[in-house]
C-alpha cells in the first residue's frame, strides 16, 4: 500500500488545532478552529473521494482519540467517511496508548515505528491513509515512508502553531499531480514525493 497524507494547512504552514478551540492548545495556541468557516461543499466532496480510495488508516494518538471520540457513533450508511473509518483497519502510533476499543483498531509504534509502518506499506492494498497526525507525518517523511500528500491550503495566516515542514526536515522533491479551488478559496493540492531536490542557479 501507498500511503497518502491529507493534512489542512494555514497559509504560514500551521496545521494545528484546524477543527476546534480546544483540539490542540499545546505551545498556548490559542486560533484553534481556523479550518471551519471554509468548509463547503467542494471541501466536502473532495473529502469523500479521498476516503473512498483508503484500505486502511494509520493515525497519531491524538487524532485517533478524536476521532473514536467521535465516528463510531455515525452510523449513516451512506456516509462515506463514517463507514470506512468504521470498517476498516486502524493503525495507531503511539509508545503510550495501552489500549485502543475502537473496532479493527491495532497499536503500533511501541519499539520500532519505521519497522511497524514499513511493514504496513508492504501489505496488499491501494492507500494507508493518514488524516491529520501531522506530528506523525514529520516523523515519517524524515524517512521517505509518505507517498502522495494532499494538502489543503486555507486563506488565513496565524503566526503561531506547529508546522508541518519545520526546520531541520529531510530535504524532498514533490510532483504536483492535481489541483483545485474551493468555492471559499481554500487550494487543494496532491502532491507525489520525486525523490531529492535538484538545485542550479539563475
Amino acid at each position: 500500500m501507498k500511503i497518502t497524507f491529507t493534512q489542512f494547512l494555514t497559509l504560514d504552514g500551521v496545521f494545528q488545532a484546524p477543527g476546534g478551540p480546544d483540539e490542540d492548545r499545546s505551545g498556548g495556541f490559542e486560533h484553534g478552529g481556523w479550518s471551519v468557516p471554509y468548509g463547503d461543499e467542494d471541501f466536502g466532496a473532495f473529502i469523500d473521494e479521498v476516503f473512498e480510495q483508503a484500505d486502511a488508516f494509520l493515525l497519531g494518538r491524538g487524532t485517533y482519540e478524536i476521532f473514536a471520540g467521535y465516528w463510531p457513533a455515525v452510523t449513516e450508511p451512506d456516509n462515506p467517511v463514517a463507514t470506512k473509518l468504521n470498517a476498516l483497519p486502524k493503525y495507531v502510533a503511539s509508545t503510550t496508548l495501552t489500549s485502543a476499543d475502537w473496532r479493527n483498531t491495532q497499536i503500533i509504534g511501541r519499539d520500532d515505528l519505521v519497522k511497524d509502518v514499513t511493514a504496513l506499506k508492504e501489505s496488499p492494498g491501494r492507500e494507508l491513509q493518514m488524516h491529520g497526525s501531522g506530528n506523525l507525518a514529520r516523523s515519517l517523511m524524515a524517512h521517505d515512508l509518505i507517498d502522495v500528500l494532499h494538502l489543503l491550503t486555507f486563506p488565513v495566516a496565524l503566526g503561531t502553531g506547529k508546522r508541518l515542514f519545520a526546520e531541520g526536515g529531510l530535504p524532498t522533491a514533490f510532483r504536483l499531480a492535481r489541483s483545485r479551488t474551493t468555492s471559499t478559496g481554500v487550494v487543494i493540492s496532491t502532491y507525489e514525493r520525486a525523490g531529492r531536490p535538484e538545485y542550479g542557479s539563475y
